[in-house]
């Protein structure tokens, strides 16, 4: 099958594409893929180390050399697979009439594509650097984000839906327990059924295989010393206190509670229940992967400064839990109760047995995230927290990370649960500063 010329495109492709999604090349289907041979050097650059983005950037040069050995890289290479052919492109525009830092890698890359963009070719600049985009807009080219895997985040899947029922449903509801309904909803969907007009309601949760809604228990559980102080941190209870759940993704702003009801969890099903050995903490060093040897100490004395926020829910909870067994967060670690290690060295390990949070995971990407959930061994259970719209890495946004990804892929999957949270309880000034800053 040929690629007809008139409706070829042309996608020159940025480094951060790679290091976002090293196979990013079998993305683009029926059309010509340009990589500037400053982006191979930049990869160059960044392949050394036992970081995620030295082991992405590893494993797209692998990609291109294999697909290298097919013919002439300069010439063009048919990549079969997607009809599309590969190129490595060795020039750039000089001339443009445009000011820009030509010893500046990134405008080298961007002249690459305003120079074919010359040649007539209908062409693409791919970057997840914003400021790369704008500045490729700027001279007249075509900027796009890499949207593989990017959802919309304004209709990410909240977990939760109110529903109106007539009362004799409703009698039923609170009569049985359970109520088989004439519609389908998503499989472990949180139903809050009500009847029009009236302020009672009865939380319920879907079941795909037994086509029911099942009301939740009535009352607040008390786990761990605290207590949900709304409605959708006690639907967040129900799932992480669900051992059939070995998923759950909790979303939400500054305040509303995900790490402190994730821990307050694990810690009641590792010490009360022993349903799992231990409780793994971890959250991504920012920016990810970078090198946490440059601190002093040994690896509990380097990691202690990121994960402050973990030991400030870890002391709170110690010193609700009114308990022997809670005296200290120091203790908990001390008697391996409690692991908090780095998301650098996750990778390659497999974690039985253990309730492992995930915090801050919107600061990763959709292959990491993979790598991530990936490493859940036999009777384990993963929660990954976070707030898409608090994102530390430069090359991502509320729809691109992989915690919104992993919502969006994984709802009305059997082992999986979610829950938006959107109530701040920290205070109100921490309220006010989430909604208005």
């Amino acid at each position: 099958m040929k690629i007809r010329k008139e409706k070829l495109k042309t996608f020159v492709i940025d480094t951060n594409v790679f290091i976002h999604r090293p196979d990013a090349l079998y993305s683009f289907r029926d059309s010509e893929i340009v990589i500037p041979v400053w982006v191979l050097e930049e990869l160059d650059r960044l392949k050394n180390g036992p970081e995620e983005r030295a082991r992405n950037a590893r494993s797209a040069i692998r990609i291109i050399d294999n697909l290298a050995k097919r013919g002439s890289l300069s010439q063009g290479v048919r990549i079969p697979d997607i009809n599309s052919i590969l190129r490595i492109e060795l020039n750039y525009a000089e001339k443009t009439g445009f000011d820009l830092d030509l010893g500046r890698t990134d405008n080298k890359i961007i002249l690459c594509a305003y120079a074919l963009q010359n040649q007539g070719k209908n062409v693409f600049f791919v970057s997840k650097d914003i400021n790369a985009r704008v500045k490729a807009i700027a001279i007249g080219l075509h900027g796009v984000d890499y949207e593989k895997q990017k959802i919309n985040i304004d209709a990410l899947y909240s977990g939760f839906e109110e529903w109106e029922v007539n009362a004799e449903v409703f009698t039923q509801l609170e009569a049985e327990g359970v109520i088989a309904p004439e519609r389908e909803f998503l499989d472990n969907q949180f139903v809050q059924v009500c009847v029009r007009g009236q302020k009672t309601f009865f939380l319920t949760r879907y079941s795909k295989s037994e086509r029911t809604l099942k009301r939740l228990p009535p009352g607040s559980p008390l786990v761990t010393g605290i207590r949900p102080l709304n409605v959708r941190q006690q639907l967040a209870f129900d799932l992480l206190l669900d051992p059939a759940i070995q998923l759950v993704t909790l979303v939400g702003k500054a305040g509303t509670g995900k790490t402190l009801l994730a821990i307050a969890a694990g810690l009641s099903q590792v010490m009360e229940q022993k349903l799992y050995n231990r409780l793994l903490v971890s959250r991504p060093v920012i920016p990810m992967g970078k090198d946490i040897g440059y601190l002093p100490g040994g690896k509990d004395e380097k990691l202690a400064n990121w994960m402050l926020p973990l030991f400030d829910n870890l002391d709170f909870l110690t010193s609700m839990g009114h308990s022997q067994n809670f005296k200290s967060a120091d203790q908990l670690i001390k008697n391996k109760v409690i692991e908090i290690e780095a998301l650098t060295f996750i990778r390659g390990r497999s974690l039985p047995k253990q309730f492992i949070i995930i915090d801050e995971a919107q600061n990763l990407s959709p292959h990491e995230v993979k790598t991530i959930v990936s490493r859940a061994g036999r009777d384990s259970k993963m929660v990954l927290t976070g707030d898409p719209y608090q994102i530390d890495n430069p090359y991502l946004d509320a729809g691109s990370n992989g915690l919104s990804y992993l919502v969006e892929t994984f709802k009305g999957q059997s082992l999986f649960g979610h829950i938006t949270l959107d109530k701040s309880e920290r205070s109100p000034l921490a309220e006010l500063a989430a909604e208005l800053l």
